[in-house]
Parts: structure tokens; C-alpha cells; sequence
């Protein structure tokens, strides 16, 4: 049970790591493709990436697409190596 206190608590929440996992596989990804990928409320969704954001786990930029605002969302260094020991903890937790 000690290796479960190890887990990041910021990446055990189930939408913050699902959008971590999203991130991990493309170079960036915009704010509605993370929505309709986790099936978030857009409130919600918001709420987690600036957690991610201030953790310096994600890099999130605002432009414009035309006329519209337009937010995409790309993973830092910092926030693959917290995703990898995250993913390495877990590993632990179930096979210790």
C-alpha cells in the first residue's frame, strides 16, 4: 500500500489523466478535440487543463482560427516525465 502514496494526485484524477494520455500521443491537440475525446463538460474541462497548466505539466495557446478563439493544448517535458513515473508507480501498485 505505500507505493499507492507515490501516485501523482494531480494525474490520479480520472479526466486529468485522460487528457495527459491524449497529449502523450500527439504533438498538440485543440480544446474540442480534448472535449469530445473525454467527453467533458467544456467548464470542467477547462477547470483540469489549467491545474495541468500550472503544474507545468502542459503548455496551453490561444489564437484565433479566423474570427474564433481557438485553444490547443501540447504536453512539456516536465509533464511526460510526471505521466512516465506516474504510469511506472501504477505498474508498482499492481505488481509490487
Amino acid at each position: 500500500m505505500d507505493n499507492f502514496k507515490n501516485l501523482d494526485p494531480l494525474l490520479h484524477s480520472q479526466l486529468r489523466l485522460a487528457i495527459m494520455s491524449i497529449l502523450m500521443n500527439v504533438d498538440s491537440a485543440e480544446f474540442v478535440y480534448i472535449k469530445e475525446k473525454t467527453e467533458a463538460t467544456a467548464g470542467n474541462l477547462s477547470v483540469q487543463l489549467d491545474k495541468l497548466s500550472q503544474a507545468g505539466y502542459i503548455k496551453i495557446t490561444k489564437s484565433f482560427k479566423g474570427k474564433k478563439p481557438l485553444t490547443s493544448c501540447s504536453i512539456t517535458k516536465v509533464g511526460i516525465s510526471a505521466f512516465e513515473k506516474y504510469v511506472d508507480d501504477l505498474k508498482q501498485y499492481i505488481n509490487p
